[in-house]
């Protein structure tokens, strides 16, 4: 996998994704984001530690929310769902990652592209 695939699967809201490619993109996702948790909770309160996992979990929300919209726009494509709908996804992350890793895509192309885990 080259680096215009990881950005398109990522960054990107064109074409399509199927169910275990979206899962285990949301799943790192996850785990990247709960790191700075882990270390702020072992980090003395007040430290100079603490508030660099701090901000650093606040930059990392940021930059997910981005990414988790463009996975669950992908995954709602595959479905021949509209991916407008994966704006919600950030209220709902782990319900979302749930239903959309079990729920089976459109089988053959649709509007949004002729097969599952290419760009459009």
């Amino acid at each position: 996998m080259d680096a215009r695939q990881i950005t398109w699967l990522f960054f990107g809201f064109s074409g399509r994704i199927g169910r275990a490619p979206y899962f285990l993109a949301s799943l790192l996702l996850v785990i990247l984001q709960m790191f700075p948790v882990y270390q702020f909770s072992i980090s003395p309160e007040n430290s100079s530690a603490s508030n660099f996992w701090a901000m650093l979990f606040w930059i990392f929300y940021f930059l997910f929310v981005w990414c988790h919209v463009a996975l669950g726009a992908k995954r709602l494509h595959d479905m021949g769902r509209s991916g407008a709908y994966a704006l919600i996804i950030p209220l709902f992350v782990a319900l979302a990652i749930l239903i959309l890793s079990l729920v089976p895509g459109e089988p053959g192309a649709n509007k949004y592209g002729a097969s599952t885990n290419t760009p459009k």
